[in-house]
């Protein structure tokens, strides 16, 4: 109900776009980040540029930063509306940092991102959320992409390696994949 299908990036492929939760869900983008003052800036800014959607809140977690640049940029960030930074004082584990912010956060949804991760497509959170929000799914992931233009990874495949492994790793991001299924 509410999708909308498309003609996909080749032949006899298809895009569905599902329909957005209404009322439209708060979103918390959780950024952990210790120093790496250029690529905290720049993933930033590329939320704040690029994201479509209007019902987010950035959440930095500074995992013991000691340059003062950062420390500075941190504390620009702490004073901008729907932008909080919360201090992680221990020995780096990520999903401890990430467990923090979850329980400070206040959307319904939550986005994991790396500090090194520059957003490049505008409707990202949309894309994300039409997804994640559908019943009986729990996560959802977007494909990453090296500067080169090469996939880190398009989702997940549970079996490689004996546990699971990047799917399209190092493709060119112009290719249709397996079937397609890098698009």
């Amino acid at each position: 109900p509410g999708a909308a299908v498309e003609h996909g990036v080749a032949p006899a492929t298809y895009r569905v776009r599902l329909s957005l939760p209404d009322p439209r869900p708060r979103v918390s983008i959780v950024i952990p980040t210790r120093n790496g003052l250029d690529i905290l800036r720049r993933c930033i800014e590329s939320i704040r540029t690029l994201s479509t959607y209007d019902d987010y809140e950035i959440i930095v977690v500074d995992n013991q930063s000691d340059e003062s640049a950062t420390k500075d940029y941190l504390a620009l960030l702490a004073g901008q509306p729907d932008t909080r930074v919360i201090a992680y004082d221990a020995p780096f584990n990520y999903s401890a940092i990430n467990n923090l912010a979850v329980r400070e956060a206040t959307g319904e949804y939550v986005v994991l991102l790396n500090n090194d991760t520059q957003v490049v497509t505008p409707g990202w959170i949309e894309e994300l959320l039409m997804w994640c929000s559908r019943p009986g799914v729990g996560t959802v992931g977007a494909r990453l992409s090296y500067p080169d233009g090469s996939v880190q990874h398009a989702g997940l495949v549970m079996g490689i390696g004996g546990t699971a492994g990047h799917a399209h790793k190092n493709y060119d991001a112009r290719s249709l994949g397996y079937f397609g299924r890098l698009h």
